[in-house]
């Protein structure tokens, strides 16, 4: 299974960027509620685990929130690959409205 990865610095600490992060996943759903479907994730510690399905294409992975970044990992089915570079920038942007706001 192919996979993606993206990641975005900041400079808020961990606790800081975990807590602004919390809401990511109800935030993308209400800004990409269209294209998305079955968006779950479970936070461990700094770590958030999910998936979701975008136009038919199942896809998990974790985000993992450091003192000075965030780093975002996941497979992708076959099919999705040829949008890894969408997909990773789509998920950077969100990281980047979210780290801002």
């Amino acid at each position: 299974m192919p996979a993606f990865a993206t990641s975005v610095t900041h400079t808020l600490g961990t606790a800081a960027a975990t807590e602004r992060l919390k809401t990511f996943l109800e935030d993308v759903r209400r800004d990409h509620g269209d294209k998305l479907q079955d968006a779950r994730g479970e936070w461990q510690g700094n770590t958030l685990h999910f998936s979701f399905s975008a136009y038919g294409m199942g896809i998990q992975g974790t985000m993992e929130v450091s003192e000075t970044g965030v780093s975002v990992n996941g497979k992708l089915p076959l099919a999705a690959s040829f949008f890894r570079g969408q997909i990773e920038k789509s998920i950077r942007d969100e990281l980047v409205k979210e780290l801002s706001k």
